[in-house]
């Protein structure tokens, strides 16, 4: 059985039931016989056939006229021309004309014609797919062509907004009061603004044959060191840590060669399919900053000293009231004398706190080291607070695994400001009736103290702030210190060459801890420290 539609028409009906019997026996059984070709035009309008089968000779229409119209309705259809010997070249010239498939002579072979006939629908089915394919190209051309031209535009556009945000760009660069410089991971300079030509005293050509490490340096030996680092990092700047921000860092200008003190901020640029990594630096000058700073410590250091007379003037005179030596003193002039004489106490240990912190900062403190025996400190420190301890009925406990005789090489009083703070804080944070251990303990030639709470704890995201100036306890509780405790206790430990840190949890309590390195008295140890190995800060 055979797929498509068949339309013969033929004057003569004993040739249309000769076609019927032929395609039964065939197996077409989408056949359509008509004897009137204007029959068969109007069946046409309603339905498209797959092929057309006509006679040449027939008296309302003859094959060539049906055979025209019918092709004005469909174009791809296979169409074949039943024609005698005698009209051969009318034939011919047909096909020529209107573009028929084929001519068939009568009488005809019917194998041959079958075979015609399946060509012809297989004909017309691959003209009918191409013709709907080349209507897709088409469509599709045109929808190329409207894309094409609204990508143009939009190209145009983006082009256009691109160059105003390069040129507002360029503008924000060259005219930036800070300097803005783009590095390579050797640290090779490849662009600078006029901003940063004015620090150095150098022309852009001039600074793109130099490395970033040849302008710029500072005072401090690790961040020296850091800049030439042997795994090729320039300054800590690496694929992994993208942004970095150095301070205490000084650019010399060639032409006044002046230090101009900087703080720089690097961050990586370069995308992530490159291989290479660019960074590009913002270069502040903060000389004004500095200078101002400057100012304002000598300024509290200056206030801070004077501050000192008048209140050991005034604790010494409350003390000299309070020992009787004016009469003796009732129970309320007692009370308000006592409450004068702590207020005036706390605000001397403010004005020392404040003057312990600007001469470490301002490098006027020189450590003064000495070999002392580190049980015994920390024995005189557990039994200075003990009574405090006892008072809020506290578990104070301190355990030291080192020698007796253990030594160490380090400043005893800085040590001991150390050690009071830390335990201190732990007595005033601890709820009555809790839980303080003090550890001491040796790990080869290194130092490491810790004290353990088991009070309310510190939130996490207050930690990092815990050792800076001025910090006082937390978010949630504002504590009545002076916030310079711990933050002068890291500046001991940090002059120490040590690390001092803490570990809390909520509810749990909190350990801080610090530790010195290579400290512990040996002969050899002792011998370096002399001759300036370790030298004081």
């Amino acid at each position: 059985m055979y797929n498509g539609k068949i339309i013969i028409v033929d004057d003569e009906k004993i040739v249309t039931s000769a076609f019927k019997a032929l395609f039964k026996v065939e197996g077409f059984n989408n056949v359509f016989l008509f004897n009137s070709p204007k029959e068969a035009l109007e069946h046409l309008k309603n339905d498209e056939p797959d092929l057309i089968i006509s006679d040449f000779l027939m008296p309302e229409m003859n094959g060539l006229e049906f055979l025209t119209a019918a092709k004005k309705l469909y174009p791809e259809t296979s169409m074949i021309l039943l024609t005698g010997y005698a009209d051969k070249e009318n034939a011919i010239k047909a096909i020529n004309e209107i573009g028929l498939y084929k001519y068939i002579e009568k009488p005809w072979d019917n194998d041959d014609l079958i075979v015609n006939i399946k060509n012809g629908i297989e004909r017309s089915h691959l003209l009918s797919n191409l013709r709907a394919k080349i209507s897709e190209l088409e469509t599709a051309q045109k929808e190329l062509e409207k894309y094409s031209t609204k990508l143009e535009e939009l190209v145009a556009e983006r082009t256009k907004e691109l160059l105003q945000a390069n040129k507002k760009l360029a503008g924000i660069i060259n005219y930036c009061a800070d300097g803005i410089i783009v590095i390579d991971e050797q640290g090779r300079i490849e662009q600078a603004n006029p901003a940063c030509e004015n620090m150095t005293g150098l022309s852009e050509n001039a600074l793109c044959k130099k490395k970033f490490q040849e302008i710029a340096y500072s005072d401090k030996f690790e961040q020296n060191d850091a800049s030439n680092n042997s795994n090729g990092e320039i300054f800590g700047l690496s694929a992994e840590r993208n942004e970095v921000v150095l301070r205490d860092f000084y650019i010399k200008n060639a032409l006044s060669n002046e230090a101009v003190p900087v703080e720089i901020s690097f961050a990586l640029i370069s995308s992530e399919e490159s291989k290479k990594h660019k960074y590009v630096g913002v270069i502040r000058n903060v000389a004004v900053q500095k200078e101002t700073e400057r100012l304002r410590d000598d300024f509290i250091a200056t206030l801070t000293h004077d501050m000192r007379t008048p209140l050991l003037a005034a604790i010494q005179t409350l003390k000299y009231f309070l020992d009787g030596a004016l009469g003796t003193l009732d129970e309320k002039q007692n009370l308000l004398l006592s409450t004068m004489l702590q207020s005036n106490e706390d605000l001397l240990g403010l004005v020392n706190a404040l003057l312990e912190v600007y001469r470490f900062e301002s490098g006027k403190l020189e450590l003064c080291k000495t070999v002392f025996n580190i049980k015994d400190l920390a024995v005189q420190c557990y039994d200075e607070l003990k009574p405090l301890a006892d008072k809020k009925n506290i578990d104070f406990e301190l355990e030291c695994t080192v020698e007796d005789s253990l030594e160490i090489y380090a400043d005893r009083a800085e040590i001991k400001r150390v050690i009071i703070n830390l335990c201190g804080n732990a007595v005033n944070y601890t709820d009555k009736s809790g839980k303080i251990n003090i550890l001491l303990k040796a790990n080869n030639n290194d130092l490491i103290f810790s004290v353990t709470d088991n009070g309310n704890g510190i939130p996490k995201e207050d930690i990092p702030n815990l050792f800076k100036r001025f910090s006082q306890g937390t978010t949630k509780k504002r504590s009545t210190g002076t916030g310079l405790g711990l933050y002068l206790s890291r500046q001991i430990i940090e002059a120490h060459g040590g690390k001092i840190w803490v570990e809390s949890k909520i509810k749990k309590g909190s350990e801080f801890s610090f530790l010195l390195t290579d400290v512990v008295n040996s002969n050899k140890n002792i011998k370096n420290k002399k001759e300036g190995v370790y030298g004081n800060h």
